[in-house]
């Protein structure tokens, strides 16, 4: 495979890390880049918020010293708003890649009109990300988009939404292979990847369901993608990043560490997080919600994981990581399980009247968002 080219950066591997919420911060992204190449993106950042340049926000697109491509979410419904917050990060080198929010299946953001809602308003998509595209262009920096495949199998978008977003010129479009009514529920349709990818020009990427290594290699067989992105597989998990450099080289290799070893990375991720939040309390704090997916399969006893998952300083996680039982191998039957949200499909919150017109241009009344991060 070729590396993925977004504007004049070349990533090897093509793997993307896709934002999430609350995890895809300076501190796990430059825990996953110890691990190996690609894109790392960080957390999503709402248009609105950018632009008003509300504190949180502006220290959610800080980017590490070690981050030499500095790739971005976006958010945001109304075109020109969205307009101004790229050429917000553009003028001010804030990043040199953005990517655009339209895969988001949270109530809060549909109900809106936003994330995976948004394609269905075929011009109002398509206004959002031409201005986009024009914002950033003359500085160079290339514009993505992510997006689902529609709201639900009755309204499909995602052929279609590609071809707007190639033709408003985009570097690269990535699809999670699963409508906004099945959330994180059931598998990933591969074949609409397949789909998409026989009908545009540009590079595309695909998401869903890569759990391991392997996983990304047979998405790449059965569709054809440029790239893959990767999200909840990495959970409690930023070694499969240098499973998927290997696997992009032709090597077959998996990382099995020991509880020692994940202990070990355990501790790095909480350093971590209080050198980049500046604050022990409040990065222990954030540190918990990582703990069970770092030991998912593991036979940690209840009490040492309820202390672990309630640490209040890095002496007392250190001291409790040294309780655990160094040499236990990783729980083989682990491999290949999902990992973070797993949730029932669901009911698609819409504007009153969402469906009724593809071509209604109008932005939703209280569409933006003014809080980063989802």
């Amino acid at each position: 495979m070729k590396p993925l080219t977004l504007g004049k950066h070349q990533a090897w591997p093509p793997v993307v890390l896709a934002p999430m919420a609350g995890i895809t911060n300076v501190a796990f992204r430059s825990l996953c880049r110890e691990q190996g190449g690609g894109v790392y993106v960080c957390e999503m950042i709402t248009t609105r918020a950018l632009v008003e340049r509300i504190p949180k926000t502006l220290k959610m697109i800080e980017f590490g010293p070690d981050e030499d491509f500095r790739s971005l979410q976006l958010y945001g419904v109304d075109p020109d708003v969205t307009a101004a917050a790229v050429r917000m990060v553009a003028e001010g080198n804030l990043a040199d890649h953005i990517d655009l929010n339209f895969g988001c299946p949270v109530p809060k953001v549909t109900r809106r009109g936003g994330g995976s809602a948004l394609p269905w308003r075929r011009k109002l998509f398509g206004r959002i990300v031409k201005q986009a595209v024009q914002a950033a262009e003359p500085y160079g920096v290339p514009v993505t988009i992510k997006m689902r495949k529609g709201i639900d199998e009755e309204h499909l978008t995602y052929v279609e939404a590609g071809l707007i977003a190639q033709e408003a010129g985009v570097a690269a479009v990535a699809l999670h292979a699963r409508t906004a009514e099945q959330r994180y529920s059931g598998t990933a349709d591969w074949d609409a990847i397949a789909t998409l990818k026989q009908a545009l020009a540009v590079p595309v990427l695909g998401n869903g369901d890569i759990w391991e290594a392997a996983d990304a290699m047979r998405m790449v067989a059965h569709t054809g993608v440029d790239g893959v992105v990767v999200g909840r597989g990495c959970l409690g998990r930023p070694w499969l990043f240098k499973d998927l450099q290997a696997a992009f080289a032709g090597i077959e290799s998996q990382e099995l560490p020991t509880l020692g070893e994940v202990a070990a990375i355990m501790s790095r991720h909480a350093h971590l997080l209080v050198d980049a939040l500046g604050d022990e309390r409040h990065g222990c704090a954030d540190f918990r919600k990582h703990v069970a997916w770092y030991l998912k399969g593991f036979p940690v006893g209840g009490e040492l994981r309820r202390g672990l998952a309630m640490v209040t300083s890095l002496a007392q996680l250190d001291d409790l990581l040294g309780k655990l039982e160094a040499d236990q191998p990783f729980p083989r039957e682990s491999l290949g399980q999902p990992r973070g949200r797993i949730n029932a499909p669901g009911k698609v919150s819409l504007p009153y009247g969402w469906l009724d017109s593809r071509d209604d241009e109008s932005v939703p009344e209280g569409a933006e968002m003014e809080n980063s991060g989802g």
